[in-house]
């Protein structure tokens, strides 16, 4: 009977209506949760015969679908909270609901737990690469990202670097006397060294006018009173470091021609410890073939004016307790230590699906992959389509607040429209009984 299949319709219409604003309602809920993706209903039509040019029998909700569009990054301020700004998913794994498995989430909300774990709010491990030993390269297993609390271990200068001007003009002083370095030089540096057991100490490099033309010779000093080899000179301030003399040639055009061929070697005293062995390379520069690969411009040179160092540096450091956590756009986690070293740690793991849409609601701002989704694609942020991360912020909900309101008007005025047609229907049978009468 045509009245009631018109009722049955508008029932229909009742439910699917009801359903969607479920969905919208779902969305406002959510509207401050972070990472969370807003949905939408989607409806199809319902035919009374498989095939025909008969009229429908109403509407159903066909699915609800995901909307995986990007949402806006907030600046928390929070090391540990990562926003993907992109395409991917955090990796976490843990139970949720007392089932243990693998989980994917937009929200970045990260925390160090008491055992150095990086985790969610509930407890779920981030997933990533393991740093190796070399401290550089990562291991290509994943794992949960564990950040070691440890102090950091130090680390003894093997290197001293210098850019500096020497005045071309200079004229050679006294000879020289390491007892009496800046009276017998014409130019000076100083910088902090550390040994195998992180102890600072400062060395000198002094440098001389000689009278050879575009000649000058260097002279590497530190205290007595802290160095074991070589043996201080009795009553010394000064001892000259074993490898810490040479000379230094500049072309007519002030670059550097020749420089130090030999590392420095020093025992430094470490009270009653164990005195720490230091090796350390010179680099005033790159020099031209046939000595070097260079120009012999990017380091020491011999220019006509006022002597100068420009900068200087070392790659020694102390040890030191951590203080924060750093991550960057490519997921590295590093250690942020209070001496100011930053030490890679992990390198986070993202994944990426041929299908977001297909993914499964886990509850919690978590998604499981499914057969629709396809399995995870695991790799790092910014390659292979993946999107980059920034620290210190979250990813908003990127539902859209004013639209929602314009689809809860939508559904609610649906809604009235399809009780109309139930109504209208009951009206029309009511008249149907009357006729008996």
């Amino acid at each position: 009977m045509s009245i009631l299949r018109a009722m049955y319709t508008g029932v229909s219409g009742v439910n699917a209506q009801s359903e969607a604003l479920g969905v919208v309602g779902d969305n406002i809920a959510n509207v401050n949760t972070v990472g969370f993706k807003e949905q939408r209903a989607l409806f199809e039509d319902i035919l009374g015969k498989s095939f025909g040019d008969g009229p429908g029998v109403g509407v159903r909700v066909a699915r609800v679908q995901q909307m995986f569009s990007q949402g806006a990054l907030s600046n928390t301020g929070v090391s540990t909270d990562v926003a993907l700004n992109g395409d991917g998913f955090f990796v976490v794994k843990g139970a949720v609901g007392g089932i243990d498995g693998t989980y994917f989430t937009r929200a970045g909300q990260f925390k160090v737990d008491k055992d150095g774990y990086l985790v969610s709010p509930q407890g779920l491990q981030a997933q990533g690469y393991k740093v190796n030993p070399d401290g550089a390269t990562f291991s290509s297993v994943i794992g949960p990202i564990q950040l070691t609390t440890a102090a950091l271990q130090p680390r003894p200068t093997s290197t001293m670097t210098v850019t500096a001007n020497l005045n071309a003009s200079a004229t050679s002083p006294a000879t020289w006397d390491p007892q009496s370095p800046s009276a017998t030089s014409n130019a000076s540096t100083s910088i902090t060294v550390y040994d195998t057991l992180g102890a600072p100490h400062t060395v000198t490099t002094f440098f001389r006018k000689e009278a050879a033309a575009g000649t000058w010779s260097y002279h590497v000093l530190a205290s007595s009173s802290e160095v074991n080899t070589p043996t201080p000179p009795t009553g010394s301030t000064y001892t000259e470091l074993t490898g810490g003399t040479g000379t230094l040639t500049f072309s007519s055009t002030g670059a550097l021609i020749t420089g130090p061929t030999l590392p420095v070697t020093v025992t430094f005293k470490n009270g009653a410890q164990v005195a720490g062995q230091n090796t350390m390379v010179l680099n005033y520069g790159n020099p031209p073939p046939p000595t070097g690969t260079g120009t012999g411009l990017d380091g020491v040179t011999q220019f006509s004016s006022p002597s100068s160092v420009s900068s200087q540096g070392q790659d020694g450091y102390s040890s030191a307790d951590l203080a924060g956590v750093n991550i960057d756009a490519g997921g590295v986690i590093s250690g942020v230590y209070t001496n100011g070293q930053k030490v890679p740690m992990a390198q986070a793991t993202i994944a990426k699906f041929r299908s977001n849409e297909g993914l499964g609601r886990a509850g919690q701002n978590l998604f499981t992959d499914t057969r629709e989704s396809g399995q995870a694609a695991l790799g790092l942020a910014g390659i292979g389509g993946r999107g980059s991360l920034t620290s210190g912020s979250v990813e908003q909900s990127n539902v859209d607040l004013a639209k929602q309101f314009v689809n809860l008007i939508q559904h609610q005025r649906a809604f009235q429209a399809n009780t109309k047609t139930i109504s209208t229907a009951d009206e029309m049978l009511q008249e149907l009984v009357n006729l008996k009468r």
